[in-house]
């Protein structure tokens, strides 16, 4: 026999909150994405391929200063500003996992676009894929890092 009680309900006002934060939350994301990506666009990439983030005041990397080698990370913003610009040959040259990370950084930007629209999160399956591209990601970073280090 069924019972007569009806499941709670979620109370319409913190729903609605709720909804509001998550929207705030995405497009403070997406505006930080908007200026990264921004940036990246106005940079005059380097032509050694390293050194486009001396452009922003940045240090020289730690690890070349260091120990003479190349970081996982270096190349990065070098291939941001070039993916922006449209050259992708040459911003796969300067860092794959960088090149990958900023069309990676315009689906989320898509994505917390969409979250701020609707006031929801994404789909698990989305959220997956997601992590899944950035684990991805990092794994070619660290490929590409190890062929540079052997002088491949």
């Amino acid at each position: 026999m069924a019972s007569s009680r009806a499941l709670p309900q979620p109370d319409r006002d913190a729903t609605r909150l709720g909804a509001w934060l998550l929207r705030i939350a995405a497009a403070g994301v997406a505006a930080l994405l908007v200026g990264l990506l921004a940036t990246a666009w106005t940079l005059q990439p380097d032509s050694s391929g390293l050194g486009t983030h001396h452009q922003l005041g940045l240090p020289p990397c730690s690890i070349r200063v260091l120990f003479g080698i190349r970081c996982p990370s270096c190349g990065m913003t070098t291939s941001w500003a070039h993916a922006m610009n449209g050259d992708f040959l040459a911003a796969a040259r300067a860092n794959v996992g960088g090149f990958l990370l900023a069309f990676y950084a315009l689906a989320c930007l898509g994505t917390m676009l969409q979250m701020v629209r609707g006031g929801k999160l994404p789909a698990d399956r989305t959220i997956r894929r997601y992590t899944i591209a950035l684990i991805a990601i990092a794994a070619v970073t660290l490929a590409d890092w190890g062929v540079r280090l052997m002088g491949v």
